[in-house]
């Protein structure tokens, strides 16, 4: 979908919010995310001769598109060798190539190149839609996959080298494929009606005999290739099956075109393989574009360049879409585009959508009683991964969505119509059990970000009651909750309630309240906030107030940004009144082991009596402070129990720093430190002038008194 953005003043007001009480457990949920055929792993752990790129969230660069931001770029007669994690015969790797490039990566197993490459191309990638505000070139990667030919084991070694042309690996899919499956007793074969299988000759006037003769039956897509020149319409009644779809290919760009249909057609288990290049929403280049009737089925599908997966309009009652792979689209994954009733789509993968990964727009009649359930979305690059825009009663579940890159959150409850006739969100909009990791993005037309998750009066005033329960939100580059009226209104975001939610390591703020509205919070907890707890700033300035109703059992973000005319910026904070103030008292700590119950929160609690007592006998060892925001740090005091029982000691430690959490650089060199209960048991570090740290990290690497690092307290102070 286009979408229609809004600017923003600067300046905003503050509105009431509600105090903050301590922490109890979030109730225990499934996992989620789909349950998947394949194991991922990023290049960026494997072993390489190449460069490491990212972590980069700036739209518009290759590393900000990758998975987990980050990425190894490869020139020729570089590798990348990755460590199987399961029993596989197959892979896919995800990737790019510069603009206007071809080539192939030469395959390794256990050291023995294979006599096949993997081709890559930019053919599928660097797409430009000038027409959506704040859109860059974006799309950089696509897949590519391929049978090894022999089977793998868990610790050997598959690695990709480049030929010759530049190949920036992102992750690969390792994956143990069946074998074909046969053909369905009665079926009616499209080869018995002169289908191609080598792909060379047109078969789509065999598809559709085979379609005509099989009614009520199963039309059976044989082991091969299998081209299309256009669309299939007047399809009902009839299952459509292959023989897998590592086997059963599909070449088309527009597979089932039709307004309407009778419905129970079932889609199983082949693939469909686009030429889609660039974005043009005006042709229906997509799987299946309007409707498969009621009581119909898709699964079992790998679908990929193409321009949405599945654009479903008319009556699609009852479909379920499950167990599929959406890959490298110029838009949508799956569009549920109005009237659609009783949808269930689940247990989904969905990889470099151009546009939402998976969207209900509830155009020309409510979308209602219909759920997303259990999918994993990766690398949504220009839109949310999981988007309501209306309809009643609607449920998002138990979905995984990682890495939100431009112009959208992880996901989206949203009143923006685009067009009309347009039904808003109405009943009871069911949010619950979701994992958003790296979601929430920087919105160029707003010039300031997008949530992890995101309630949007955009067009008219948020009336349902919207329940967001058991949430985890981790590393948003930005905010965890967002309210907000995009299309600058100021329309209310109420009748909101989060509950159970864990928030680690956001960039700003927990609540992000750029309208009037009202939500209660309850067991939110939140721990590494970048900023501060609360952005409490509705726009326009006297449209109302956003109040946030303690419901108990919060914790972690108690504290407001306090000057609505500026931004929070990632790891900024507010300005500390007290430059004396201990920065790591109460602060999350972690270790690299820890003896007993000497744990390393003993470190940050604030009495010197306990400690933290690293592994014994296993230097070295380290101790992490997370301070909650970059800080300039000038000064550390460490300490050991002030009891006289405590032997003078001498441990030797490397201060080192990092505002990310995964780059850290030494800001004290190693260093003999000594603690004598005569003086207190306590140290002092001077930090260079320039310091800015989030993370804290001491390095014990020796200890005269004792075979492990030691410390009681491990304070941090802006003054020296």
């Amino acid at each position: 979908m286009h979408r229609t953005v809004r600017g923003m003043p600067a300046a905003m007001v503050v509105a009431l919010s509600a105090g903050l009480l301590t922490a109890t457990a979030p109730a225990a949920h499934a996992a989620a995310g789909a349950s998947l055929p394949f194991t991922s792993v990023e290049a960026e752990s494997a072993t390489t001769t190449g460069t490491k790129i990212g972590p980069d969230y700036t739209q518009g660069t290759v590393a900000s598109e990758a998975s987990g931001r980050q990425a190894v770029r490869l020139n020729s007669g570089q590798r990348v060798e990755f460590t199987v994690p399961r029993a596989s015969n197959a892979v896919n790797v995800s990737y790019n190539v510069p603009d206007g490039q071809s080539g192939s990566l030469n395959v390794y197993v256990n050291g023995t190149k294979l006599a096949k490459t993997l081709p890559v191309t930019s053919k599928y990638s660097y797409v430009d839609t000038g027409w959506i505000a704040g859109a860059k070139t974006h799309h950089f990667f696509d897949n590519a996959r391929m049978l090894l030919g022999q089977s793998v084991q868990a610790g050997d070694k598959v690695a990709f080298e480049s030929t010759g042309t530049q190949v920036t690996v992102d992750v690969a899919d390792f994956e143990q494929v069946g074998g074909e499956a046969g053909q369905p007793v009665g079926s009616v074969s499209v080869t018995s009606k002169g289908a191609d299988p080598s792909g060379n000759g047109d078969s789509t006037q065999a598809f559709r005999d085979a379609i005509a003769a099989a009614q009520g039956g199963v039309v059976w897509i044989p082991p091969g290739d299998y081209k299309l020149t256009s669309s299939l319409s007047g399809v009902q009644n009839v299952t459509l099956q292959g023989a897998g779809s590592w086997y059963s290919v599909v070449h088309t760009s527009r597979f089932i075109d039709q307004s309407s249909s009778s419905g129970s057609v079932h889609l199983k288990d082949f693939a469909v393989f686009g030429e889609v290049t660039e974005r043009v929403d005006s042709n229906p280049d997509n799987f299946v574009n309007g409707s498969l009737g009621p009581n119909s089925s898709v699964s079992g599908m790998w679908l990929q360049h193409l321009k949405v997966g599945l654009w479903l309009t008319g009556n699609n009652d009852n479909l379920v879409v499950e167990n599929n792979r959406i890959l490298d689209t110029t838009a949508d994954g799956l569009n549920l585009n109005g009237n659609a009733h009783g949808v269930r789509v689940r247990n989904n993968f969905l990889r470099n959508q151009g546009d939402d990964s998976l969207a209900m727009w509830s155009l020309n009649g409510a979308d209602s009683n219909s759920s997303f359930e259990n999918n994993t979305i990766s690398q949504p690059n220009l839109a949310n991964g999981i988007a309501i825009y209306g309809g009643t009663d609607i449920t998002v579940s138990d979905n995984l969505v990682s890495d939100t890159n431009a112009l959208g959150s992880g996901i989206a409850i949203s009143n923006q119509k685009f067009l009309d006739p347009f039904s808003p969100l109405s009943g009871t909009i069911t949010v619950s059990g979701n994992t958003l990791v790296r979601t929430g993005a920087m919105n160029p037309n707003w010039n300031h970000p997008m949530g992890a998750l995101r309630v949007d009066s955009y067009d008219s005033a948020v009336n349902a009651t919207v329940n967001i329960t058991d949430t985890t939100i981790t590393d948003s580059p930005y905010g965890a909750f967002e309210f907000v009226s995009g299309g600058g209104h100021g329309y209310s975001t109420g009748n909101v309630n989060v509950s159970g939610a864990t928030v680690k390591n956001t960039g700003t703020v927990v609540v992000q309240a750029e309208t009037q509205g009202t939500a209660k919070f309850s067991n939110v907890q939140a721990t590494g906030v970048g900023a501060a707890g609360i952005y409490n700033c509705p726009y326009p300035s006297g449209s109302g107030t956003f109040t946030i109703n303690d419901g108990g059992g919060n914790s972690g973000w108690s504290s407001t940004w306090s000057d609505c005319s500026t931004w929070p910026q990632p790891g900024q904070g507010n300005t500390d009144p007290d430059p004396n103030r201990n920065l790591a008292k109460g602060r999350p700590a972690t270790a690299t082991g820890s003896q007993d119950v000497y744990t390393p929160g003993k470190a940050v609690d604030g009495d010197a009596n306990t400690y933290w007592e690293s592994a014994n006998n296993a230097f070295p060892q380290s101790l992490t402070v997370d301070l909650g925001s970059a800080q300039a740090v000038r000064k550390l005091t460490l300490k050991l129990p002030p009891s006289s029982a405590w032997g003078a000691r001498t441990q030797t430690v490397t201060v080192l720093g990092s505002t990310d959490g995964s780059n850290y650089s030494t800001v004290v060199g190693s260093t003999g430190y000594r603690f004598d209960p005569a003086t207190g048991n306590t140290a002092t570090v001077s930090l260079p002038a320039g310091t800015n740290l989030r993370y804290l990290r001491l390095t014990v690497t020796a200890n005269t008194g004792w075979p492990a690092g030691q410390f009681s307290e491990v304070e941090a102070y802006l003054a020296n």
